[in-house]
């Protein structure tokens, strides 16, 4: 009798996300995973508690995927860092559009939105390179985060399609705007 296949936690996940991407968060189901690795649903469960627990562990890898995202930007050395991060949220949307979705573009009530480590790194550069207490610099990172994230979905959702420079221009401009009412506002 052949060795039989250990299915571990790492192949569920990967296997769950590329179900997301290809046909998005509604389509994961412990049926369709099952079906995706080959098996039946008896190693999911024995791996996963529930189908909360392995979406929440989706969630978590996509949010290091994006996070990745974020690195590979800063990396290129491209834009200013704070800019990176608003074109690796685009970028992100562009080219992992159901990942995107299942991360920014999902109800969050009765979850916890505690700012997460790339919100707290935005609202730091703001403050540093701008002299702003900490609230001021939260207002400002959720104005640019909104036209990011409208720019973004506008993209994941294949509304629009913009190129490069649009997208680049526009992040400039609201933060060249956004920048001066939040200076205008602490001169008086």
């Amino acid at each position: 009798m052949p060795p039989k296949v250990k299915i571990t936690k790492e192949n569920i996940v990967n296997a769950a996300l590329d179900i997301v991407r290809k046909d998005g968060a509604a389509a994961l189901n412990a049926r369709s995973l099952a079906a995706a690795i080959g098996c039946s649903t008896q190693p999911l469960f024995s791996n996963f508690s529930s189908m909360e627990e392995l979406d929440a562990e989706v969630i978590k890898t996509a949010y290091e995927l994006y996070i990745g995202f974020i690195n590979a930007e800063i990396e290129r050395g491209e834009y200013p860092i704070y800019k990176a991060y608003g074109r690796a949220y685009i970028r992100f949307a562009s080219e992992e559009r159901e990942l995107f979705k299942l991360l920014f573009m999902r109800d969050r009530r009765g979850e916890d939105i505690s700012p997460t480590p790339d919100f707290d790194a935005s609202v730091k550069m703001i403050m540093e390179a701008n002299g702003f207490e900490r609230e001021r610099a939260e207002l400002f990172h959720l104005e640019m985060w909104s036209v990011a994230h409208g720019i973004a979905t506008m993209l994941a959702t294949s509304f629009l399609s913009l190129d490069e420079w649009v997208i680049s221009r526009m992040l400039s401009d609201a933060y060249s705007g956004i920048r001066r009412v939040h200076l205008e506002e602490v001169d008086k």
